[in-house]
Protein backbone atom coordinates (compact mmCIF):
# COMPACT_ATOMS: atom_id res chain seq x y z
CA UNK A 1 0.00 0.00 0.00
CA UNK A 2 1.31 3.46 -0.92
CA UNK A 3 1.73 5.82 2.04
CA UNK A 4 1.84 9.60 1.91
CA UNK A 5 4.91 9.45 4.14
CA UNK A 6 6.83 8.11 1.12
CA UNK A 7 6.74 11.73 -0.11
CA UNK A 8 8.96 12.86 2.78
CA UNK A 9 12.65 12.67 1.97
CA UNK A 10 14.86 11.33 4.74
CA UNK A 11 12.13 9.60 6.70
CA UNK A 12 13.43 6.16 5.78
CA UNK A 13 16.85 6.93 7.28
CA UNK A 14 15.80 7.81 10.80
CA UNK A 15 14.31 5.94 13.75
CA UNK A 16 11.16 7.54 15.09
CA UNK A 17 10.10 7.40 18.73
CA UNK A 18 6.77 8.42 20.21
CA UNK A 19 7.47 9.66 23.75
CA UNK A 20 3.97 8.94 24.98
CA UNK A 21 2.03 6.09 26.56
CA UNK A 22 -1.26 7.48 25.24
CA UNK A 23 -3.16 4.71 23.42
CA UNK A 24 -5.02 7.38 21.45
CA UNK A 25 -1.82 8.91 20.03
CA UNK A 26 -0.48 5.45 19.31
CA UNK A 27 -3.58 4.49 17.33
CA UNK A 28 -3.68 7.81 15.45
CA UNK A 29 -0.06 7.57 14.28
CA UNK A 30 -0.45 3.88 13.41
CA UNK A 31 -3.54 4.67 11.36
CA UNK A 32 -1.57 6.92 9.00
CA UNK A 33 1.24 4.42 8.46
CA UNK A 34 4.02 6.17 10.35
CA UNK A 35 6.78 3.73 11.40
CA UNK A 36 7.67 4.32 15.05
CA UNK A 37 8.25 2.75 18.43
CA UNK A 38 7.06 3.90 21.83
CA UNK A 39 9.36 5.00 24.64
CA UNK A 40 7.37 6.43 27.52
CA UNK A 41 8.76 9.45 29.32
CA UNK A 42 8.74 9.29 33.13
CA UNK A 43 8.63 13.06 33.51
CA UNK A 44 5.75 14.28 35.68
CA UNK A 45 3.47 16.87 34.11
CA UNK A 46 3.35 20.32 35.66
CA UNK A 47 0.25 22.39 36.37
CA UNK A 48 1.00 25.78 37.86
CA UNK A 49 -0.80 29.10 38.11
CA UNK A 50 2.50 30.68 37.05
CA UNK A 51 1.78 29.67 33.47
CA UNK A 52 -1.10 30.14 31.07
CA UNK A 53 -2.80 27.10 29.47
CA UNK A 54 -0.81 27.27 26.24
CA UNK A 55 2.46 27.58 28.15
CA UNK A 56 1.55 24.57 30.29
CA UNK A 57 0.74 22.32 27.34
CA UNK A 58 3.91 23.30 25.46
CA UNK A 59 6.13 22.87 28.53
CA UNK A 60 4.73 19.42 29.29
CA UNK A 61 5.05 18.23 25.69
CA UNK A 62 8.59 19.57 25.50
CA UNK A 63 9.73 18.02 28.79
CA UNK A 64 8.47 14.59 27.71
CA UNK A 65 10.33 14.79 24.42
CA UNK A 66 13.52 16.22 25.89
CA UNK A 67 13.64 13.40 28.44
CA UNK A 68 13.48 10.70 25.77
CA UNK A 69 15.74 12.59 23.32
CA UNK A 70 18.52 12.58 25.93
CA UNK A 71 18.46 8.77 25.87
CA UNK A 72 18.01 8.45 22.09
CA UNK A 73 19.89 11.42 20.56
CA UNK A 74 20.05 9.91 17.05
CA UNK A 75 16.30 9.35 16.84
CA UNK A 76 13.48 11.67 15.90
CA UNK A 77 11.42 11.98 19.06
CA UNK A 78 7.76 13.00 18.87
CA UNK A 79 6.07 14.18 22.04
CA UNK A 80 2.73 15.78 22.74
CA UNK A 81 0.36 16.97 25.43
CA UNK A 82 -3.36 17.79 25.27
CA UNK A 83 -5.44 19.88 27.65
CA UNK A 84 -9.04 21.03 27.88
CA UNK A 85 -9.54 24.68 28.78
CA UNK A 86 -12.70 26.52 29.79
CA UNK A 87 -12.47 30.29 30.35
CA UNK A 88 -8.67 30.03 30.63
CA UNK A 89 -8.95 27.38 33.38
CA UNK A 90 -7.31 24.01 32.67
CA UNK A 91 -9.57 21.00 33.17
CA UNK A 92 -7.47 17.96 33.92
CA UNK A 93 -8.43 14.32 34.26
CA UNK A 94 -11.25 13.63 36.73
CA UNK A 95 -10.30 12.23 40.13
CA UNK A 96 -13.54 10.26 40.41
CA UNK A 97 -17.11 10.13 39.12
CA UNK A 98 -18.17 13.11 41.23
CA UNK A 99 -15.35 15.19 39.76
CA UNK A 100 -16.31 14.04 36.25
CA UNK A 101 -19.88 15.19 36.85
CA UNK A 102 -18.59 18.58 37.98
CA UNK A 103 -16.55 18.92 34.78
CA UNK A 104 -19.35 17.85 32.45
CA UNK A 105 -21.75 20.25 34.21
CA UNK A 106 -19.34 23.11 33.55
CA UNK A 107 -18.89 22.14 29.89
CA UNK A 108 -22.62 21.67 29.26
CA UNK A 109 -24.00 24.21 26.77
CA UNK A 110 -20.67 26.02 26.48
CA UNK A 111 -17.69 26.28 24.15
CA UNK A 112 -14.25 25.28 25.39
CA UNK A 113 -10.83 24.95 23.80
CA UNK A 114 -8.66 21.89 23.35
CA UNK A 115 -4.96 22.63 23.00
CA UNK A 116 -2.46 20.05 21.79
CA UNK A 117 1.22 20.87 21.75
CA UNK A 118 3.47 18.60 19.73
CA UNK A 119 7.26 18.69 19.66
CA UNK A 120 9.76 17.19 17.20
CA UNK A 121 13.24 16.69 18.60
CA UNK A 122 16.39 15.27 16.99
CA UNK A 123 19.14 16.01 19.49
CA UNK A 124 22.10 14.81 17.38
CA UNK A 125 21.16 17.28 14.65
CA UNK A 126 20.41 20.09 17.08
CA UNK A 127 16.87 20.41 15.75
CA UNK A 128 13.75 20.99 17.84
CA UNK A 129 10.35 22.33 16.83
CA UNK A 130 7.23 22.95 18.93
CA UNK A 131 3.74 24.01 17.90
CA UNK A 132 0.34 24.36 19.56
CA UNK A 133 -2.91 23.59 17.74
CA UNK A 134 -6.27 24.77 19.10
CA UNK A 135 -9.79 23.46 18.47
CA UNK A 136 -13.05 24.94 19.76
CA UNK A 137 -15.57 22.38 21.03
CA UNK A 138 -19.17 23.21 21.96
CA UNK A 139 -21.22 20.89 24.13
CA UNK A 140 -24.98 20.53 23.93
CA UNK A 141 -26.94 21.45 27.03
CA UNK A 142 -26.84 18.16 28.91
CA UNK A 143 -29.39 16.77 31.32
CA UNK A 144 -28.32 15.27 34.64
CA UNK A 145 -29.42 11.86 33.38
CA UNK A 146 -27.28 12.19 30.25
CA UNK A 147 -24.21 13.17 32.24
CA UNK A 148 -24.49 10.30 34.70
CA UNK A 149 -25.23 7.83 31.90
CA UNK A 150 -22.08 8.99 30.11
CA UNK A 151 -20.02 8.77 33.29
CA UNK A 152 -21.22 5.18 33.71
CA UNK A 153 -19.81 4.23 30.30
CA UNK A 154 -16.34 4.47 31.85
CA UNK A 155 -15.02 6.71 29.07
CA UNK A 156 -14.23 9.46 31.55
CA UNK A 157 -11.25 7.58 33.00
CA UNK A 158 -7.90 9.20 32.14
CA UNK A 159 -9.59 11.76 29.86
CA UNK A 160 -8.94 15.48 30.15
CA UNK A 161 -12.27 17.24 30.62
CA UNK A 162 -13.91 13.87 31.40
CA UNK A 163 -14.89 13.00 27.83
CA UNK A 164 -13.67 11.23 24.71
CA UNK A 165 -14.77 12.78 21.43
CA UNK A 166 -13.89 9.60 19.52
CA UNK A 167 -16.27 7.51 21.64
CA UNK A 168 -19.73 7.97 23.06
CA UNK A 169 -18.61 11.44 24.09
CA UNK A 170 -19.34 12.44 20.49
CA UNK A 171 -23.02 12.37 21.45
CA UNK A 172 -22.46 15.23 23.91
CA UNK A 173 -21.01 17.61 21.34
CA UNK A 174 -22.95 20.14 19.30
CA UNK A 175 -20.12 21.22 17.00
CA UNK A 176 -16.40 21.78 16.70
CA UNK A 177 -14.32 24.42 14.96
CA UNK A 178 -10.90 23.11 14.02
CA UNK A 179 -9.08 19.80 13.79
CA UNK A 180 -11.08 16.83 15.11
CA UNK A 181 -7.95 14.73 15.63
CA UNK A 182 -6.46 17.51 17.72
CA UNK A 183 -9.25 16.87 20.23
CA UNK A 184 -8.51 13.14 20.18
CA UNK A 185 -4.91 13.96 21.05
CA UNK A 186 -2.80 14.67 17.96
CA UNK A 187 -3.27 17.06 14.98
CA UNK A 188 -2.33 14.66 12.19
CA UNK A 189 -2.52 16.97 9.18
CA UNK A 190 -0.49 19.74 10.75
CA UNK A 191 2.05 17.19 11.98
CA UNK A 192 2.54 15.89 8.43
CA UNK A 193 3.25 19.39 7.12
CA UNK A 194 5.66 20.20 9.96
CA UNK A 195 7.47 16.86 9.67
CA UNK A 196 8.06 17.44 5.95
CA UNK A 197 9.80 20.75 6.69
CA UNK A 198 11.61 19.44 9.77
CA UNK A 199 13.42 16.71 7.84
CA UNK A 200 14.69 19.05 5.14
CA UNK A 201 18.43 19.74 5.44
Amino acid sequence: MIMLFSLINGLENIDIILASASPRRYELLKSIGLPFKVVESRIEEIFSDEYGPQEIVEINAGRKGDDVAEKYPESLVISADTIVVLNDAVMGKPRDEKDAYRMLSRLSGRTHQVYTAFVLNCKSKGKRYAEIVSTDVRFRSLSEREMWSYINTGEIVDKAGAYAIQGQGALLIDKINGDFFNVVGFPLSRFFVVLTDFLKD
